[in-house]
């Protein structure tokens, strides 16, 4: 695979800027609205000394995600502060030795968490304004072009058709200002490895593509307080597991299925080999493009040796197939409800120095 300087392995940053108001807890008039206690929230939250940190555990890139509603005060008029706020996250970025990747976590119409009334597939009003905004952004960032543009973190209600007319599009709006900037696209379907098979390929040296992985769910997101299926079974899910009956209950219990896991004896590495098969098949029919795990990770209330043996066996498969990765994430609030933090709350260090070696790819 052809591979990107700077972008080896990084670490994702979210609930600074992504993840705003779209629980359903909210009354719909106050949902993706933005108050003073948010901007308040934005100017402070992440500093120099967070990127510094970042760039002391030897990684080589930065994911920030931030939110559609974030950065537009209203259609096509933008914040000047989340703007500065951006510059001043990429200028950081430079001072560290750390490729800045901004990407769009949520767009208004592709919340990946809640159901919307309007969809940005099937809707030309927000896909325009979704275009507009990356315009803006290239405009904004001509001047540094070590910058990637991720369009979308992940796609959901939407055929790939639908998803790959709108990420042409956009990218062809990025192209007229910019033959070289980076930009990443991924697939369907929350960005999981099956959405490689209908992404469209570009001939353009300068795109990316990407995946993310979160398998098995029931492990990753357990007693996780967003999703439904682990909200209800709210039950400790180790990894490695011996105890496979463990997985299989789980989807006994939530989906009815009383087939789950019929070829594995346990879970473990071999079950992530399979979950990854598609990203196997992308490399074999595309070896000259560039792939890029964007987003990988395990929430935080797990046990720390249950997260670091499933990041371990993640890495190791990704180093194997020489694919480049980015952890999620750096530091979560309580706006992100399930929260996927790699570092203590209070003093924003590592949760483990052997989590530190492994996500280094030590």
């Amino acid at each position: 695979m052809k591979k990107i300087q700077g972008l080896e392995r990084g670490m994702g940053i979210g609930g600074w800027l992504t993840n705003y108001k779209r629980f359903n807890v909210l009354p719909k008039n106050r949902r993706l609205v933005i108050t003073v206690g948010d901007m308040e929230h934005f100017e402070s939250y992440i500093t120099e000394d967070d990127i510094a940190y970042i760039a002391s555990l030897g990684l080589d890139h930065v994911r920030l995600g931030f939110d559609q509603i974030v950065l537009e005060e209203s259609p096509f008029i933008y914040r000047e502060k989340i703007v500065e706020i951006l510059h001043n996250f990429v200028d950081w970025c430079h001072k560290y030795s750390l490729r800045p990747v901004l990407n769009m976590h949520k767009a208004v119409g592709n919340y990946c968490d809640i159901l919307e009334e309007s969809g940005l597939m099937q809707t030309p009003a927000l896909q325009e304004r979704f275009i507009a905004l990356w315009v803006m952004l290239e405009d904004e960032f001509a001047s540094a072009n070590d910058v990637v543009f991720e369009l979308l973190n992940e796609v959901v209600s939407a055929t790939a058709d639908e998803w790959n007319s709108l990420a042409e599009h956009t990218l062809r709006a990025i192209r007229e200002k910019n033959s070289e900037r980076l930009v990443v696209i991924g697939g369907i379907e929350w960005n999981n490895p099956p959405g490689l098979d209908t992404v469209r390929v570009y001939d353009d040296e300068n795109v990316i593509y990407t995946f993310h992985s979160y398998a098995p769910f029931e492990f990753t997101h357990q007693r996780g307080v967003l999703q439904k299926d682990p909200l209800y079974y709210n039950r400790e899910m180790p990894y490695p597991c011996e105890d496979i009956e463990r997985y299989r209950d789980y989807h006994r219990v939530v989906h009815g299925n009383d087939n789950a896991y019929a070829k594995y004896e346990r879970m473990d590495k071999e079950f992530l080999y399979d979950e990854l098969a598609p990203v196997k098949r992308f490399i074999e029919r595309n070896p000259d493009k560039i792939l890029w795990c964007g987003e990988f990770g395990t929430i935080r209330h797990a046990k720390t040796v249950w997260r670091e043996n499933w990041m371990r066996d993640m890495i190791s498969i990704l180093k194997e197939w020489d694919i480049p990765y980015c952890v999620w994430n750096y530091l979560s609030t309580p706006n992100d409800g399930n929260r996927f933090s790699l570092v203590d709350d209070d003093n924003r260090r590592i949760v483990s120095e052997e989590m530190a070696k492994i996500i280094k790819g030590e």
